[in-house]
């Protein structure tokens, strides 16, 4: 298989793990929209009934243009289960997520989620976080004064942008991208000093959240973590 057939797969394999009357929690990215187009199909096939929340304007419209109901999340004490991508997760289901910008809104919703299954290739599977950049979200008042905090730590930060424009997210904030100069023995410590920093909303870590993860591989194969 290449890349694109195995996020497919790791997608429609967590999408296996909703029954009806579940409220679903919808990730955002490459691979979790292939798990929200599952769960279309299996409404429309099998009269699989859920309601679901979505963690970006990218899901929401997906998820609305395919029919699938939706819940207030601001009527929920919790989510049955969510189903979202990583841009990197080690063996201690620790990630970093972020990639497309929602990063905000897919931590409040795995938070509120009993079961939060994580799908990823097997590219995204790393020894240590830090390869890839962490996205940290940042509010727009005084955003040149958080980045300079920022940089004083890690010089290799700079602001997102999209067709020459700074990055907005589905919050109305920005996003700064830090490049680490090596991968991270301690990323706990980078989240917890990055939250200090006034104007950080919050960072692309996620700890102690994942509680299965779905990995599919280019042979075929596809394992459940637990």
């Amino acid at each position: 298989m290449n890349l694109e057939e195995c996020k497919k797969v790791a997608g429609y394999e967590a999408a296996k793990l909703v029954h009806s009357g579940m409220i679903v929690g919808l990730g955002t990215g490459s691979t979790a929209k292939y798990f929200i187009e599952k769960l279309i199909l299996r409404t429309k096939e099998e009269g699989l009934a859920i309601h679901v929340v979505a963690s970006s304007n990218r899901s929401l419209h997906q998820a609305v243009e395919g029919g699938l109901p939706l819940a207030d999340i601001n009527t929920l004490s919790h989510i049955d289960l969510t189903a979202d991508g990583a841009d990197e997760i080690d063996s201690q289901k620790r990630m970093i997520k972020g990639g497309g910008g929602a990063l905000l809104r897919e931590k409040i919703v795995a938070t509120l989620s009993k079961e939060m299954v994580i799908i990823v290739d097997e590219t995204k599977q790393v020894p240590l976080l830090g390869k890839r950049k962490l996205p940290v979200e940042v509010v727009p008042f005084a955003h040149m004064a958080t980045l300079r905090h920022i940089q004083k730590r890690t010089p290799e930060a700079y602001f997102r942008e999209k067709q020459g424009r700074l990055f907005i997210t589905d919050n109305g904030n920005y996003i700064i991208d830090i490049a680490f100069p090596s991968v991270l023995e301690d990323p706990e410590r980078e989240h917890f000093l990055l939250n200090e920093i006034p104007g950080v909303v919050e960072t692309g870590f996620f700890f102690h959240l994942a509680s299965r993860v779905i990995i599919a591989f280019m042979d075929g194969q596809t394992i459940h973590v637990t």
